[in-house]
Order: C-alpha cells, then sequence, then structure tokens
C-alpha cells in the first residue's frame, strides 16, 4: 500500500515540475532549413544529455517551416515523435502574422491531440518591443512593433485558438527586462498570461560582468522583471554562456566560464522554473560562430562540452528570486505559486535605460545574415518579419538574422547589412559584439531569457506530505 501511494506522489511531483529545454531555430547552422529529421535528431540529444535527466522541451520562433509561406513547421512531428513538449513561437515584426495565424490554425487541425498535449504555452513575439524601442531604434536593431501591436496579436491568437484544443494554452510575450519594466508597455503585461524573459550578462558590457558577477546581474534583471509583472509567473526563454567568442568588458567565452554559469544559473532554475536555455548546437562542420553558446561541439552528440550535472544543493535552491511566479499546466493554464528563494542584490545591473542591460535585434534582408549586440540579450532577426536564429552566434541556429559568417564580434555599428554575410547593430548602447546569423523571409528569431515560474513548490510539499501521512496511518 505504501509503495503505491509513495509511486503516486512521486508521480504528482514529477508532472509538476517544470518544463526544461533548450531554443530552436527553424535553419541549421549552415543556414539550410531544418527538416523534420533535423529536429528529431536534436530533441533526441536534447533528452540523452550525458550528465542530465533530459531536456525535454523545445522552444520555437515561429510557426512557419523554412521556405514556405504558412506551413506549419516540421519541429511539430517531430516532437510528436520525440515526445518532447513545446513553447510555441509567432514571429510578431515584420508584417507577417496572417502567415504564423494560419501556420498556427493548420497545426491544430493537422495534427490535433498529439499536438496539443505538447503544447505548453505560446508566445506572442520576441523582443520587438525592445527593437521598437527609442535605444533599440538608434541601435539599428531591427524591425518591432510597439505596446499596442503586440496586445492586438495576442488577442488575435486567442481569437485563433478559442474553441480548439489549445484553447486553454497560456500565452505571453518575450522581451528585455528594460522593455518590461517601461511603463509604456504595461499594456502588454496586462494583455500575457506569463512574462517571457531574456538575459545575457555576458553581453552587459557596460556593468562588471565577469562570470564571478554573471548570477547577481541575472538575479538582478529577473528582480526588476519581477517588480513590473503584477503576480504574473515569469518564464526564461533564454540565457546562456558562451564557450568561445570575443570577450565582452570583463565577460570572457570559454567553456570554464560556460561551465560555471550553468552551475550557478542553470542549475538553480532547471526542474524549478520553466527555462529554455540557448543553446544545444549553434556550429557544425566548418561552421562556428562568434560567440557560440551551444553546449555540444560542432557534431551533435550526446557529450557534452562540460560536465551539465547538477549538485542537489544547486538544483534544489531557491528560484533567481521570484516571489510571485508560475509555470504552465496543461490541465489548469498555468498556477501561482510562491518560492523562498532569495534573489542577490548587484551593484551591477543599471536601472539607466540610456545604458542598461537589454537584448537587442540585429537585421539583415532575405536570407541576408543580421547581427547584434547589446549586453543583456540580443537577437539576430532577419529583415523578414520571421525570427531565425538565436542571438548569441554568428550562425543562425534557426533563429531570425542568424548568419554562420564569421563577422560575429565586430565592433559595434549603427548600420544593417542586407548582404547575405553579416550585419550588425548595437543594443543598449552597452556591446559592441556582434551576433549574426543567417536568416530567410520565412523563419523567425529566437528570444532571449526570462523568469522565474516555480511549479514544483506546491506539488512536491503536497507529495511529501502525502508519502509521510502514508507512513503516519502505517
Amino acid at each position: 500500500m505504501l509503495s503505491h501511494i509513495l509511486a503516486l506522489a512521486l508521480s504528482i511531483a514529477a508532472s509538476e515540475a517544470a518544463y526544461k529545454g533548450f531554443n530552436y531555430g527553424s535553419t541549421n547552422p549552415d543556414g539550410s532549413y531544418k527538416a523534420q529529421s533535423d529536429f528529431e535528431s536534436e530533441f533526441t540529444t536534447a533528452k540523452n544529455l550525458i550528465g542530465t535527466s533530459g531536456f525535454t522541451s523545445a522552444r520555437l520562433y515561429t510557426m512557419i517551416q523554412g521556405g514556405s509561406s504558412n506551413t506549419p513547421i516540421s519541429a511539430i512531428p517531430a516532437a510528436i515523435a520525440e515526445d518532447t513538449s513545446l513553447l510555441l513561437g509567432l514571429w510578431a515584426s515584420g508584417g507577417n502574422m496572417a502567415n504564423e495565424l494560419a501556420a498556427l490554425k493548420s497545426a491544430i487541425s493537422q495534427y490535433g491531440d498529439d499536438f496539443a498535449k505538447l503544447v505548453v504555452g505560446i508566445s506572442v513575439g520576441s523582443e520587438d518591443l525592445y527593437r521598437d524601442s527609442e535605444t533599440g531604434i538608434q541601435a539599428d536593431a531591427g524591425v518591432g512593433v510597439g505596446p499596442d501591436e503586440i496586445v492586438s496579436y495576442i488577442q488575435q491568437v486567442r481569437s485563433a485558438i478559442s474553441g480548439t484544443s489549445l484553447s486553454s494554452v497560456p500565452i505571453g510575450h518575450v522581451d528585455t527586462w528594460n522593455a518590461w519594466t517601461n511603463s509604456s508597455n504595461s499594456a502588454v503585461i496586462d494583455a500575457c498570461d506569463w512574462l517571457g524573459f531574456d538575459g545575457y550578462p555576458y553581453f552587459q558590457s557596460t556593468m562588471a560582468n565577469s562570470i564571478d558577477d554573471a548570477k547577481s546581474l541575472f538575479d538582478a534583471s529577473i528582480e526588476k522583471t519581477k517588480a513590473v509583472a503584477n503576480g504574473k509567473e515569469i518564464w526564461v526563454t533564454e540565457t546562456g554562456w558562451p564557450v568561445s567568442g570575443s570577450t565582452q568588458n570583463l565577460g570572457v567565452a570559454s567553456i570554464a566560464n560556460a561551465k560555471q554559469f550553468w552551475d550557478q544559473v542553470g542549475c538553480p532554475l532547471f526542474d524549478n522554473t520553466n527555462t529554455w536555455w540557448y543553446i544545444l548546437q549553434d556550429a557544425s562542420g566548418s561552421v562556428t560562430p562568434s560567440p557560440s553558446f551551444g553546449i555540444v561541439g560542432n557534431t551533435l552528440s550526446t557529450t557534452p562540452l562540460f560536465d551539465l550535472s547538477c549538485s542537489v544543493s544547486s538544483s534544489s535552491s531557491a528560484v533567481v528570486g521570484s516571489t510571485s511566479t508560475a509555470s504552465a499546466s496543461k490541465t489548469t493554464g498555468f498556477v501561482t505559486s510562491s518560492a523562498t528563494g532569495s534573489a542577490a542584490t548587484t551593484s551591477g545591473a543599471g536601472s539607466s535605460s540610456s545604458h542598461g542591460s537589454g537584448s537587442g535585434s540585429g537585421a539583415g534582408s532575405g536570407a541576408g545574415a543580421g547581427s547584434s549586440f547589446g549586453f543583456g540579450s540580443s537577437s539576430v532577426i532577419p529583415s523578414s518579419s520571421v525570427p531565425y536564429t538565436r542571438p548569441s552566434s554568428t550562425l543562425s541556429v534557426g533563429r531570425p538574422g542568424a548568419s554562420s559568417s564569421a563577422s560575429a564580434g565586430s565592433s559595434s555599428s549603427s548600420s544593417s547589412s542586407s548582404n547575405s554575410n553579416s550585419g550588425s547593430g548595437s543594443s543598449s548602447g552597452s556591446s559592441t559584439t556582434t551576433k549574426s546569423g543567417t536568416g530567410s523571409a520565412t523563419s523567425p528569431a529566437s528570444s532571449s531569457f526570462t523568469g522565474a515560474a516555480d511549479r514544483v513548490t506546491g506539488s512536491l510539499f503536497a507529495a511529501g506530505l502525502l508519502a509521510v501521512g502514508a507512513v503516519i496511518a502505517l
């Protein structure tokens, strides 16, 4: 009897654990469009990474398959085949929302409940508010849209999924902390069920951003976002530290520092907070972006570049100082629970919007590459409104605007390039390292990091009480 109760308790706890995964763009490191088999290989690798319990969730930047107008992205059937949960993304900048919505509706119709049961949330846009801000415009960060447009798009998505198998899925938006704390964007917070947070201390180059300062910078940015979230959950949608690349002020890209960031920032998040790391792989063959954030090398493998195991103390520590956050639940949407963790305060994080950390996006055109830099997180987005690969690397891992050329790491420039090799733009006026990646007009960009939603706090406690009660009863 006791064994059955304990099994039930563990089952409840496991079902309530936070989502843990990576960001996945729509293109390969060489700029080619990913096929279903490419996504399946990545998802399988993520689930079987040595030293981990498996990363079984995927954050997407677009609903559209690369090279098509509005065909659903092939990551969906791959996720169904590999039982990988999905944080869907609709690229919101550039006027392509009609096609994003069409792809979303087609996916619901085509894949049915097999698809719906894997969807943990929907992100409407990625760093659009930052790119549309004065800082983003001055940095030539790329096409963005304002709060009114994002709110309208969120309403359109709610309408599109109403009455469907995705009707209860929580909807949010992903942006930088200084976009969230800008009061002019408060309507977006009101429209969201959760807030997506992108952040990279490595790029916070106007601050003391050594690897030893990284956790405090990260925690401070989370706290600033949490302060304006009105009690809504914050999900960490992008963060990471590069394994190679240029030095950003005191931020040194190295495998050793990437491991320290993983240990100090990642491990406390994993299994406690919905987290999508940047990134599983952003290099392949002779193509290596600068900086490169991939935790595996140029060959997709379950053997990482550094030890990914988390100690019990680090993995069970407080959730990045969140006091009122929650994670999505397929049955209840999302549950707000309180976490007991405290966030480390830091003198490094600046609050001035003129040089505060944030993420930026550079834009290139069509299949051209764009690069972005800025302290905070930066996103590379192609000139088309669709997201492609992730910001940190020159190579686009399926996120908009990323380039596989060796142009990353160049000094800041206020102009973006529309050629097929590179583009650059500075974000928040802080970092001078460019991030680029190849992007096509049909695929979206990746987002940055956010939050600390703790789904485990209540469920583990309840499971523990259940087990203890059973023992006492016996």
